[in-house]
């Protein structure tokens, strides 16, 4: 199961729609509900720059980015998301709704911060920015109190958050 598509190559990259379907198609038959699309050319890249293609049904289970370089920034290309920050326990401590073409389309938050986020729109697509190089052993601490991904508690899980905060 692919969680990415391949890095792009050459010394300039622009985002055409041929680029976006392919994105979007890939996210709609991924099991997973989402698709990455790199645009740093390398994994050591000292900037990572993501495009993520996510649908509704996906979970991003709650995390944090534990270098203390791990600044990440989101902006929302198209579509809309809840944005949660929790406590250490798990407890939202404050949410935010983006949306493309809105007055709040990014979010840009601090390492160690507690994350994650619902989507809201089908065919959602996120421009995502933190320092490199990754590193999957360092990158993200998940945690504890949230359930596995594809684990019996996901669909109750991401209910519960979007009843806490939608309705």
């Amino acid at each position: 199961m692919s969680t990415a598509l391949s890095n792009v190559t050459g010394p300039v990259f622009v985002l055409g729609s041929g680029e976006i379907e392919k994105g979007l198609q890939a996210s709609r038959s991924s099991q997973r509900r989402r698709m990455i699309l790199p645009i740093h050319r390398t994994q050591d890249a000292l900037v990572q720059r993501l495009i993520n293609f996510v649908q509704p049904e996906t979970y991003i289970r709650p995390h944090l980015h534990p270098r203390e370089h791990a600044v990440e920034t989101i902006f929302l290309y198209q579509g809309s998301l809840e944005f949660f920050v929790f406590k250490d326990g798990g407890a939202i401590d404050e949410h935010y709704t983006l949306k493309a073409g809105s007055s709040s389309p990014m979010i840009d938050i601090e390492p160690n911060i507690w994350h994650s986020f619902l989507v809201l729109e089908p065919d959602t697509i996120v421009m995502e920015t933190k320092r490199g190089p990754y590193d999957s052993q360092l990158d993200k601490s998940f945690a504890e109190w949230a359930p596995e991904e594809n684990s019996a508690g996901v669909q109750e899980y991401m209910d519960r958050l979007a009843e806490q905060v939608l309705g």
